[in-house]
């Protein structure tokens, strides 16, 4: 009798939470431009562009599919400001230097407690929401392999908890959320829908994504020889773009 009426309850209760709409997927068949360091308007062919959070999405013009880049786990070079008024949220190292990404610039984030990431979530989790109001799609967030740059400060433990967060806030606001690197890892696991794989063709990993998101994977290579030879094995099953290794807004693109 009680486990009967235990079970009614639970039902109850599950009825009354509504339930969050699938996270669209990526359109089939379409090219796809990454324009990261500077907007241009993108050709017919091009289905699906990824931006900056700081700009504009296309807002689906012609059933364009939008993409909003967030660093999620590491710091914009130009808002140290912001960051310094949050600076228990910076790593440090051992003397209390943040540690940077020396390729970027960027102040990696501490993502070693539960109390920091949650505090980060939420502050990653408010520019997320702000890519929904804008009316992009899903949501890419950078640098998930910062702790392979945190000289053993970060372990992959606390990145993949952390993800977990962003994820759900990409889902909490109707988005899509998209694993942006970190190869042989399955973002699935924590709810990650699709996958950006920077020159998956040059290190061989291309297979990594296509095993764990099938043809959910956006590519993107900087290298001709690399774009080629991508292009020769998935190219008629991803979206595989060349680009310029800056995004520059009238840079370098191609397509298969």
């Amino acid at each position: 009798m009680v486990s009967s009426v235990l079970a009614a309850v639970v039902a109850v209760l599950a009825a009354a939470v509504p339930a969050q709409p699938t996270p669209p997927a990526l359109p089939a068949a379409s090219d796809w431009d990454y324009q990261l360091g500077g907007v241009s308007e993108p050709p017919e062919h091009v289905g699906i562009v990824a931006r900056d959070r700081t700009e504009a999405p296309t807002r689906a013009e012609e059933g364009r599919y939008d993409l909003c880049c967030v660093n999620g786990f590491q710091t914009q070079p130009d808002e140290k400001r912001f960051w310094r008024q949050r600076w228990a949220l910076v790593l440090k190292d051992g003397r209390g230097r943040p540690v940077v990404d020396q390729a970027w610039g960027e102040w990696l984030l501490d993502l070693r407690t539960a109390a920091k990431r949650e505090r980060l979530a939420r502050i990653v989790g408010g520019w997320t929401a702000g890519c929904a109001e804008d009316g992009f799609e899903a949501v890419e967030y950078d640098n998930l392999d910062s702790f392979t740059r945190s000289d053993g400060l970060l372990r992959a433990r606390h990145a993949t908890a952390y993800a977990a967060l962003l994820v759900e806030a990409a889902h909490g606001v109707g988005l899509a959320a998209a694993q942006k690197n970190r190869a042989g890892w399955d973002g699935t696991r924590v709810g990650f829908d699709l996958a950006v794989a920077e020159e998956c063709g040059r290190y061989d990993e291309c297979d990594a994504y296509t095993s764990t998101y099938g043809d959910q994977v956006l590519v993107v290579e900087y290298r001709r020889v690399d774009f080629e030879e991508t292009c020769e094995g998935f190219g008629e099953q991803l979206p595989v773009l060349l680009r310029d290794r800056d995004l520059v807004a009238d840079g370098l693109r191609e397509w298969c």
